[in-house]
């Protein structure tokens, strides 16, 4: 009986203790992982994100690059981290969806070990070539391809990645083959392609819009099922004659299994206070992204639907990492 009475007495103070914690964060420093080098798509919506946080509700927000492993250390370290609200990492569609998918063996499972915190934004891919280059649409470039089977070469971000599985929908539609020249990001293939080491890169738009403004590179198609409204006069895989390449990543907040409800809710009505905001959308807008927002529960559910429809796709092209 006594152990009863412990026991039911454990479970009222933890049940009074969950609301004192959520009222009183953050107390301290909130570290927000960035699973790729300072400088691409991710990273500077995740600053975007500290910066409004900082400057509107008044957090103090560190951010901590962890590259390497298509995003796995990343998430890794953030699922083994306290489960205490003070550790999130900006997840997106290549890490969470397409690594599970694409690894023979991950550390950390994102569904068991990682919940969803809030959606923030999604965001098509572009095909670009140099300035220079020949190629002044997708149908030229395709048909360059078509004469010159596995000649012209086509870079990404890394084997497995939303890119990746973008180029093998085009070639399978489009009966082409590219030879894939896989990067660890914008920093190292820039400069290839500019220099015309590679023929086409493709990446998130968030990551290539500054280079396309600037007239480095010359965009050919988005990924999208609508032009995007950042680029408007870039046609889509389908307005280019080409079906099936409809592919877009999706960021948002994750935390690792057990932080506190209250804490997950808190951190997700930040979050869509900030997105809600003018100046906020019209940053995310102008960086080539289109702005989401919701429940922990809508991430999840789009988590899950890009994982049954992309792992199809994942199987038939036999992507596999180590």
């Amino acid at each position: 009986m006594n152990l009863t009475r412990r026991g039911l007495l454990a479970a009222s103070l933890c049940t009074i203790a969950a609301p004192a914690i959520a009222q009183s964060y953050p107390s301290r420093p909130v570290r927000i992982v960035v699973p790729f080098p300072p400088g691409g798509g991710t990273d500077n919506l995740t600053r975007l994100v500290a910066e409004r946080l900082t400057s509107t509700l008044g957090w103090t927000v560190v951010i901590e690059n962890k590259p390497g492993a298509g995003g796995n250390l990343a998430l890794d370290a953030t699922a083994k981290s306290r489960p205490d609200g003070y550790t999130l990492v900006m997840a997106q569609t290549d890490n969470v969806v397409l690594n599970p998918l694409t690894y023979q063996k991950l550390s950390y499972d994102p569904v068991r070990d990682l919940m969803p915190v809030g959606l923030i934004a999604s965001g098509s891919a572009v095909l670009v070539v140099r300035a220079d280059a020949p190629w002044k649409n997708l149908a030229e470039f395709t048909a360059a391809a078509r004469s010159k089977s596995g000649q012209l070469t086509f870079g990404s971000p890394g084997i497995g990645t939303v890119s990746h599985l973008i180029l093998e929908l085009w070639q399978r539609s489009a009966s082409i083959q590219l030879n894939h020249i896989p990067y660890r990001g914008i920093a190292q293939s820039l400069p290839d392609l500019i220099n015309g080491q590679i023929d086409s890169y493709m990446g998130s738009i968030p990551t290539l819009r500054g280079h396309i403004d600037d007239g480095r590179v010359r965009p050919l198609a988005v990924s999208s099922a609508q032009r995007s409204a950042s680029l408007p006069d870039v046609p889509t895989f389908r307005e280019a004659g080409i079906e099936g390449v409809e592919l877009a990543s999706v960021w948002g907040l994750m935390a690792p299994t057990g932080t506190p409800n209250e804490i997950v809710a808190q951190v997700n009505a930040a979050v869509n206070r900030l997105i809600e905001e003018p100046e906020t959308r019209k940053r995310i807008v102008d960086s080539g992204a289109d702005v989401l927002g919701g429940t922990p529960e809508t991430m999840g559910q789009f988590y899950a639907s890009d994982r049954e429809r992309l792992g199809r796709v994942v199987r038939e092209a036999n992507i596999r990492l180590e």
